[in-house]
């Protein structure tokens, strides 16, 4: 079983459908479905701690009873298809989104979310039941998107290389070979110069470690210590070589990324649900929750999302209360709008939780509201697949004038369990208007009729 969870993380697409086909042959996990969720989870398509594809996150989903997740890259929507396929083979209830960098020109001169650096702004748009037709304006966005990214990876490695000398890297022959579908993060290429230094340095960690710790004044034995943990090491490499006061470093100004207009004019081109995002409450840009999403909401923006472990599992006990009572804070206002709030732990990192720990005294609180937001995603992910329905249509807003009720009627969708194979030709067979009342029917049956 562990060589086909392996191969469900191969780089060749085929290769990752016959194993989850094998590993469904052998019988899927007998676990109950939970009331967990992890609606904000990065695949091997931008990066994954565990090196997890789209397939391999809709196993594991299912093997932990979660009862919805999401995947979010970076830039892309390169798993879409793979995750439909997954999880509509495994029963999971899904949802498919992306992640980028936008510039909020309101809030120019105010760090936000992007800590040091005003008025960039990390966004999502989530609910894509499929990719931009090529041709229109959200495809040619998102193309720019990823290319923004290629440009800001080469200038990265040019100032880096320039200063390194000693030891430096190709971008397209040493950091996208590294990626299944050519779009690299900073984690990629930090990991293409560690890998460049051994390979240098004939294997031997301790002379790898003596010529970083040279290079940035680190101290020897530490080194030679922590580069035996490559994830530890590596962290500690990419805050040297890319974070500020790095060789890689440059602050970015108003062109460096995408305008947070024209980003969320791209999603609701695609009828998805344009995504705030939320870090911790501690940043001037964050100060004022409610003033800073009555501007999103004017702009078109539907949802909010928070990476929650960030602001109650920490050490500090006078900085993990104030950090959870910003979330505490935060969560009121978001509730008083009524804007479904989207969950989730990323998994970029290693280590990272696979699902928050929802049983935690400041989870608690907020359980119910979170579990309704994953539903609500996953509620106008089917009504937009089969019925042709999206939550931020007129006609949604139209038939449910108060934002409490559409949430609640999505949400009712999305509660339903995964459709089985019969349910779904079903669907794809009827008419969208028929969709949308089937849909409605078993939503308030609450079950598949």
């Amino acid at each position: 079983m562990q060589a086909l969870l392996d191969k469900t993380n191969s780089f060749c697409r085929e290769e990752r459908r016959q194993a989850l086909a094998a590993l469904v042959g052998q019988g899927l996990p007998a676990v109950p479905v939970t009331d967990w969720v992890n609606m904000h989870l990065h695949t091997f398509f931008s990066f994954n701690g565990e090196g997890w594809s789209p397939t391999r996150i809709a196993w594991e989903a299912r093997a932990r009873g979660l009862s919805s997740i999401a995947i979010c890259d970076f830039d892309v929507l390169q798993g879409l298809g793979e995750l439909v396929e997954a999880t509509d083979l495994l029963g999971v209830r899904a949802a498919v989104g992306f992640e980028s960098r936008t510039f909020f020109r309101e809030y120019a001169s105010q760090e936000i979310n992007s800590p040091g650096e005003p008025g960039v702004f990390y966004f999502m748009g989530i609910g894509f039941v499929k990719e931009p037709a090529a041709g229109t304006r959200a495809a040619a966005v998102l193309a720019d998107m990823l290319e923004r990214s290629h440009a800001r990876n080469r200038a990265m490695i040019g100032r880096i290389n320039a200063a390194l000398k000693d030891v430096t890297v190709d971008y397209d022959m040493d950091v996208l070979p590294l990626t299944p579908d050519r779009n690299a993060t900073e984690r990629h290429i930090v990991n293409a110069y560690h890998e460049k230094a051994l390979r240098e340095f004939r294997g031997c960690r301790d002379t790898a470690a003596a010529f970083w710790a040279a290079r940035f004044g680190m101290d020897l034995k530490v080194a030679c210590d922590t580069i035996r943990d490559t994830n530890r090491f590596t962290d500690t490499l990419r805050s040297k070589l890319m974070k500020r006061g790095g060789p890689g470093y440059r602050q970015p100004d108003v062109d460096t990324f995408p305008p947070l207009d024209t980003v969320v004019g791209m999603v609701r081109e695609c009828r998805a649900i344009p995504m705030s995002t939320w870090l911790d409450g501690t940043s001037a840009g964050e100060s004022d929750p409610a003033t800073q999403l009555q501007c999103l909401m004017a702009k078109g923006v539907e949802a909010v999302n928070i990476i929650p472990d960030r602001n109650w599992n920490l050490k500090d006990p006078a900085e993990k209360a104030r950090k959870i009572a910003e979330l505490d804070r935060y969560v009121a206002v978001a509730r008083a709008l009524d804007l479904p709030i989207n969950v989730g732990t990323e998994l970029n990192k290693a280590g990272q939780r696979v699902v928050d720990d929802f049983a935690a005294a400041p989870m608690r609180p907020h359980h119910a509201v979170f579990f309704q937001g994953a539903q609500v995603m996953v509620g106008h992910t089917r009504l937009l697949r089969w019925g042709d329905l999206s939550y931020i249509d007129a006609a949604a807003s139209a038939e449910f004038p108060s934002r409490a009720a559409r949430n609640a009627f999505f949400a009712a969708v999305g509660a339903l369990p995964g459709p089985d194979e019969a349910t779904r030709a079903r669907l794809v067979g009827m008419a969208p208007a028929r969709a949308r009342a089937y849909l409605a029917d078993c939503a308030k049956a609450g079950r598949w009729r």
